[in-house]
């Protein structure tokens, strides 16, 4: 098998399905073509030889290969089968390019460029093959770069015939819209012992550690009235909301804060003459300030109701995810085995605490300690997103070879 030929083959054949998740529709998976996706890695599947899977309504689809060493640990691997909705297409066109040091203009129509003055990143990378978008869409490595790992895992697995524990690959929907893919995720169908999932980042990083995350949305209704007969009638919704948003500033935000500092993000907005809203993400590291955050805007819609007695002020507030190393415990055995990994493969480990959420975030809150490790990629979320092919070639050997710890 020629590994990055494998690997970029899978990576184009399912970037070829366009599966972006849809916030605004709740049912589970969001979207069609997640659907269509999981169908197909179930038919890949079957195709080499996976005679235990299990494709759900949910999208969630399910592999089993039964182990042929009695004393191994069972292993699951998770990724995801959306791509997130930033408002660029919903079609990826990779295309893979020697990356030479010099600025790269990726698509003349829109005139796209990307070099080392705006992303001195890549300069760890000349020299190498690097898949990029053309600059209409985001490249989809988040997480499609993890589900060709998987595949490729899958593959080589069958193909060398290679004693190991029960292998499980789950490949869940809507990561990207809060994680209810793993929420959904029948565990008694994935009964491993350690559980990785594998997303997010450049050559070496290690997740166990992420936001708490929430999200609270304020409503207020107002009272309306002609402005020839507004005085101590009209109450202004926007104003109320305008209110809401300046007591948020103090308490960071994302783009002034870093590291384990968390923040307020006032990510929606509506407002009209009689009903306005605000959407605010909550994201903390610390399980006590996260408490305090919450409480504090419930502070903010009391002093609020006091200053504008006539609006109908409500707040709602709900948990998202939680950081997985509250869930750790001191059985720290998955963890230290992916430690060991990088360091067999001489791949030198990059612990990040991550200022976002995974997968693991989910299941480790349902008791699966869940551990992150990288993909290679840079940049997610953006059209500037590319992933080096030794970065990603590394992601598979790290997966590789926690089957052969096992």
């Amino acid at each position: 098998m020629n590994l990055e030929s494998t690997l970029i083959d899978y990576f184009r054949r399912y970037v070829a399905v366009s599966s972006q998740s849809d916030a605004a529709n709740p049912a589970l998976p969001s979207s069609e073509g997640q659907k269509q996706l999981a169908a197909l890695l179930q038919s890949d599947l079957i195709s080499l030889g996976y005679n235990e899977t299990k494709l759900m309504e949910s999208g969630i689809l399910i592999a089993r290969l039964p182990g042929t060493k009695g004393s191994a640990k069972s292993i699951g691997f998770v990724a995801h089968l959306d791509t997130v909705d930033v408002g660029l297409s919903a079609d990826i066109y990779p295309q893979l390019v020697r990356y030479e040091g010099k600025p790269l203009c990726l698509n003349d129509v829109i005139q796209f460029n990307i070099s080392e003055e705006t992303h001195p990143e890549l300069a760890k990378y000349r020299g190498q093959d690097i898949l990029f978008t053309d600059g209409t869409s985001v490249l989809g490595a988040d997480n499609k770069a993890a589900i060709s790992v998987m595949m490729t895992l899958a593959k080589n697995l069958r193909d060398t015939g290679r004693d190991h524990g029960d292998i499980y690959f789950a490949f869940v929907p809507d990561e990207e819209i809060g994680l209810r893919g793993a929420k959904a995720l029948p565990l008694d169908l994935f009964p491993v012992d350690h559980c990785y999932t594998i997303d997010c980042c450049e050559r070496g990083e290690v997740i166990y550690e992420t936001f708490n995350a929430g999200s609270a949305t304020l409503k207020v209704e107002g009272i309306t009235a002609h402005p020839m007969s507004a005085k101590n009638v009209l109450v202004n919704p926007n104003l109320v909301a305008a209110d809401f948003i300046s007591m948020l500033n103090d308490m960071g935000k994302p783009e002034q804060t870093e590291g384990r500092e968390g923040y307020f993000w006032v990510t929606d907005m509506a407002g009209s003459q009689n009903r306005a809203s605000v959407s605010v993400a909550i994201r903390d590291f610390d399980q006590e300030s996260y408490e305090h955050r919450k409480a504090y805007l419930e502070s903010l819609v009391c002093f609020l109701k006091t200053k504008h007695p006539k609006a109908v002020i409500e707040l709602a507030v709900d948990d998202v995810y939680g950081n997985i190393a509250q869930a750790m415990g001191e059985n720290t055995e998955a963890l230290d085995r992916l430690y060991a990994a990088l360091a067999d493969l001489d791949i030198p480990a990059k612990t990040i605490a991550m200022r976002g959420g995974t997968d693991g975030s989910a299941l480790s809150a349902r008791g699966l300690f869940t551990p992150n490790f990288f993909t290679g990629a840079h940049n997610f979320h953006s059209p500037y997103e590319f992933l080096p092919i030794p970065s990603f070639a590394d992601s598979y050997r790290v997966a590789y070879r926690l089957v052969e710890m096992a």
